[in-house]
C-alpha cells in the first residue's frame, strides 16, 4: 500500500487549547510541518490578519479556535457570534481566497438531543443554548464561504492539557468525599489526543479529502455519571488510593445557565469509513491522561496533598 500524502503546510489556530495542544504536539512527533498560533499570536475575529497569514502559502487551516464558555454564552451572546459565526467565515473566506483546505471542529450541542438515537451528519441541527447556535451559525458560514472544507462535529472532549470534566472530577475528588453527578444526559468522551490524530489523518489526505461534514468522538455512549465513575476508578487503579463516592442526580438537580441535550450521541461511521480510522476508544484515553497527570505529579487521590 502507498504511503499517505504528507499535509503539507499546516496552519493551526487556537494552538492554546487542549486540542490544539495535541495536534501541536502530534505534529512535532511526526515531524509535520506546521504553524501554530494562539488568540495572542492570531485572533480569528481580525479578518485581515488572517487574510494576510492564510495567504503566505498555507495548504491546510485547522481551526480549532472557539469560544467555548456554554454558560457565559448566554449572557455574552455577542461574543459568542464573533467568534463562533463571524470568526469561522473569517477563516473561511481567507481559506478560499488563499486555495487552502479548511478543517474546522465543531460540536454535539448544534443537536437539542431529543432524538432517540445517535445523530446522522445529516440530521436537522436544532441548538437549545447560544453555545450551539453559535456554533451552528459557523458551520453554515464555513460551508458558504468555503468549498474545500471538512467540519468535524465531536463532544466530551479531555486531555492531560487545559480545562475540562476529567480535571474537573479530579480537582472534586480530592476535595469532597461524595460527588454529585448528572446521570440523565448522554454522549460520547473523546480524548483530544484521539481528536488530534483524527485531525491529523484528514490533514494528510489533502487533494483527495471527500469534503463535508462528519462526525469524531469518543466509541461508547455513556452518562457524565457513567463518566466520572470511569474517572475515579481509573484513578483507583493508579494510586492505589480511594476515591470518593460518585452518586447520580438528574438534571434538574443541577441547574445551569445554558440547557443541555439530554442524549447528543453522534454517529461516526461515515467519518471512520472514509478517512479509513478505528473509532476513538475513550476509555483507552482517559487511561493514557491519568498516567500522564501522574507523571506529572498532578494525579494525587481523594485525601493526598
Amino acid at each position: 500500500m502507498a504511503e499517505a500524502p504528507e499535509p503539507g503546510k499546516i496552519l493551526l489556530l487556537g494552538a492554546g487549547g487542549q486540542l490544539g495542544f495535541e495536534i501541536e504536539r502530534l505534529a512535532s512527533a511526526r515531524g509535520l510541518d506546521l504553524m501554530a498560533m494562539g488568540r495572542r499570536e492570531l485572533d480569528i475575529t481580525h479578518r485581515l490578519a488572517l487574510r494576510s497569514v492564510i495567504s503566505r502559502g498555507v495548504d491546510v487551516v485547522v481551526n480549532t479556535a472557539a469560544y467555548t464558555a456554554v454558560d457565559r454564552a448566554e449572557t455574552e451572546e455577542g461574543r459568542a457570534l464573533a467568534v463562533n459565526r463571524d470568526g469561522a467565515r473569517f477563516v473561511a473566506e481567507a481559506c478560499h481566497d488563499a486555495g487552502a483546505a479548511l478543517i474546522h471542529i465543531s460540536t454535539d450541542y448544534v443537536f437539542d438531543g431529543r432524538k432517540g438515537s445517535p445523530y446522522d451528519e445529516d440530521d436537522p441541527v436544532t441548538p437549545i443554548n447560544v453555545y450551539g447556535r453559535s456554533k451552528a451559525a459557523g458551520e453554515a458560514a464555513v460551508r458558504q464561504a468555503c468549498a474545500r472544507h471538512v467540519i468535524l462535529r465531536t463532544s466530551w472532549v479531555f486531555g492531560a492539557h487545559g480545562r475540562n470534566f476529567v480535571k474537573s472530577m479530579l480537582r472534586l475528588g480530592r476535595e469532597r468525599s461524595e460527588i454529585r453527578v448528572v446521570a440523565d444526559q448522554f454522549g460520547c468522551p473523546t480524548p483530544a489526543q484521539g481528536l488530534a490524530a483524527a485531525v491529523l489523518a484528514v490533514a494528510g489526505r489533502r487533494g483527495q479529502i471527500p469534503w463535508g461534514t462528519y462526525h469524531c468522538c469518543g466509541a461508547e455512549r455513556t452518562s457524565w455519571f457513567g463518566f466520572a465513575e470511569t474517572i475515579f476508578t481509573e484513578q483507583a487503579a493508579l494510586t492505589g488510593g480511594p476515591g470518593p463516592s460518585v452518586q447520580p442526580i438528574g438534571t434538574e438537580d443541577y441547574p445551569t445557565a445554558a440547557r443541555r441535550p439530554l442524549d447528543s450521541t453522534l454517529n461516526c461511521h461515515a467519518f471512520q469509513e472514509r478517512f479509513h480510522q478505528a473509532a476513538v476508544d475513550w476509555r483507552l484515553g482517559l487511561r493514557d491522561v491519568l498516567r500522564e497527570l501522574q507523571a506529572g505529579g498532578r494525579l494525587i487521590s481523594a485525601g493526598g496533598a
